[in-house]
Order: C-alpha cells, then sequence, then structure tokens
C-alpha cells in the first residue's frame, strides 16, 4: 500500500449549526457540499482548506461525549499550519476563541498553540515560517 496523502479527517459534533459556524466563520474553512441524511437524522458537511478538503463535519443524536482531553485512546487533536501564530490567535481571540499560551516546540524550535471546537475537540495551531 503506497499512501499518497491525508484525504480527510471526520469529526463528530453535538450542536451541527453551532459546529458548522465555528468551522466556516472562525476557522474560514469552505464549504464543499452539505447534505442533510433524514434517514439518519444526521447532517454531513464537507469542508475545504484553499483548494484541499479536510474534513467531513457529522452530527448525529446525542452522541457521546469524548471521554478526556486529549489523553483519551484514538486521535488526540487536529493540527493547522500557520505562518503567522501571533496573528492567527489575535484572528481566533478577536472572534472569542480562548487559546492556551504560544509556546515552543523544543525540538523544532517552531511555535504552537492550543484551542477547541465546540465540542472541546482539541485543535492545533502550528507555526511553519
Amino acid at each position: 500500500m503506497l499512501l499518497q496523502a491525508v484525504h480527510h479527517i471526520a469529526v463528530i459534533c453535538a450542536d451541527y449549526h453551532r459546529s458548522k459556524a465555528f468551522y466556516t466563520d472562525v476557522l474560514g474553512l469552505q464549504v464543499i457540499r452539505e447534505v442533510y441524511r433524514e434517514e439518519r437524522d444526521s447532517w454531513k458537511l464537507d469542508l475545504a482548506l484553499g483548494d484541499q478538503y479536510v474534513i467531513e463535519l457529522f452530527s448525529f443524536p446525542d452522541p457521546p461525549p469524548r471521554p478526556s482531553r486529549p489523553e483519551a485512546c484514538g486521535l488526540r487533536h487536529l493540527a493547522f499550519a500557520v505562518n503567522d501564530i501571533a496573528a492567527a490567535v489575535q484572528q481566533l481571540q478577536q472572534k472569542g476563541v480562548t487559546t492556551e499560551p504560544i509556546r515552543t516546540d523544543p525540538y523544532t524550535g517552531k511555535r504552537f498553540t492550543f484551542f477547541t471546537d465546540p465540542d472541546g475537540l482539541p485543535l492545533e495551531l502550528y507555526e511553519q515560517s
């Protein structure tokens, strides 16, 4: 098997409209496709970052909460690359998103920070420049 890239990441949310607003209005992802699946009482929203398909946002009736943050077995967090972490943090804070203090990765020397989506999913900003 020759993997080429990560195709997408699936996220299940508790409040579809709140999470849709967060991922589109706050983070700036673009809607590719939005489908309501009546038989499942579920929304499926395909989101892109630039021209790359990145996230499938799902809603299901009464999903169980995440067991713990972030040490539960499974996906730990999603990380997004940014060019200027201070500017990105300022933009998030202006939109009401609380971020952790900016830290420096001791192995790469790059700066990063964490914040959460409306359901508490840990998200990271990682400075590329």
